[in-house]
């Protein structure tokens, strides 16, 4: 028996013929007429190459082959509504979901320890995966379904592809807090002077600085190119080298940072990203609803924790 050619609404009568034993009951329970219950049946049996009922004195009888399916049947029908159901409503405590989210290692550092420390809590089921998708294949992996999310700079402008601003950043010089340069300022000489790491998620292609520098006639000196941010703390710690990142990241890795000597900088924005399909989704939209209020509240804390440094540097 080949299912692919089997209409699903067929088990449906099925199963309230069984339960009715009488064609007229199992048409008002599936909501159509005897005719159209005969013919479903006629259909069934067909298919089967099976009676499944003979009318009797007593109603409709199953046979030993309806009887051997109606279990598996009345099981798939109910996962089946289950299944609609959980898509119109979302339940975080019950919730057996993975999601899947592309994103940097420097935004994994941010948004997943307290986003795990809310599932355990709110969704303790739930599972995240992980990685970073090539930049250019973003839509066509939300759009399949392989990612739920991606979180990136605001460059993806693709109409299929909602997004939300989670936060800002600057970028800064970071350096080993023992660093010969470590102080208040560093001069754009003092910059030229050190050995760079820079981090990118691309093989080759020019950084925000390099390109501002490039307008000046003058370029740094880069020895190492990654694309992990937190490798590059460790090596920093270690050797006098320096980096430019975002400041956030130079806080949470204790490095002395600066501000750059390079003007027309852009600020650093993340966004969030996810495929219009999915937009209505309950569970696709509570997820949002975590990603967006844990950047609000690190972006809070951290706007605090700043206002408070200068406050004790005043007094």
């Amino acid at each position: 028996m080949n299912l692919n050619k089997v209409d699903l609404n067929l088990f449906i009568v099925f199963d309230a013929i069984y339960t009715e034993a009488n064609l007229t009951r199992a048409g008002q329970i599936v909501g159509i007429t005897q005719p159209a219950v005969s013919n479903a049946l006629a259909r069934l049996r067909e298919t089967f190459n099976d009676p499944l009922f003979v009318r009797t004195a007593q109603g409709m009888v199953p046979t030993p082959m309806a009887q051997n399916i109606i279990t598996p049947v009345r099981n798939a029908l109910q996962q089946l509504r289950i299944s609609v159901q959980e898509s119109r409503t979302f339940n975080p405590s019950q919730a057996n979901k993975t999601y899947r989210i592309s994103m940097t290692d420097l935004t994994e550092a941010v948004v997943l320890p307290p986003l795990f420390q809310r599932l355990r809590r709110l969704a303790p089921n739930v599972i995240i995966e992980s990685m970073l998708a090539r930049r250019r294949e973003t839509t066509k992996e939300l759009a399949a379904g392989r990612l739920d999310f991606a979180v990136d700079a605001p460059l993806n402008t693709d109409p299929q592809v909602r997004h939300v601003k989670l936060m800002e950043d600057r970028y800064v010089c970071a350096l080993r807090k023992e660093h010969p340069l470590a102080k208040d300022r560093i001069s754009l000489e003092q910059y030229l002077s050190l050995t760079h790491i820079h981090i990118s998620s691309r093989r080759s292609g020019l950084g925000y600085v390099d390109l501002a520098l490039g307008k000046m006639g003058i370029q740094r000196r880069i020895a190492l190119r990654s694309q992990h941010y937190l490798m590059a703390s460790n090596v920093l710690h270690g050797t006098d080298m320096a980096i430019t990142v975002p400041e956030r990241f130079a806080r949470h890795n204790d490095l002395h940072f600066v501000e750059l000597p390079v003007s027309d900088i852009p600020l650093l924005e993340t966004h969030l990203y996810w495929h219009e399909s999915t937009d209505q989704d309950p569970a696709n939209r509570w997820m949002r609803e975590q990603i967006i209020e844990i950047c609000q509240r690190v972006t809070a804390e951290e706007k605090k924790a700043t206002a408070q440094a200068r406050g004790g540097q005043q007094a």
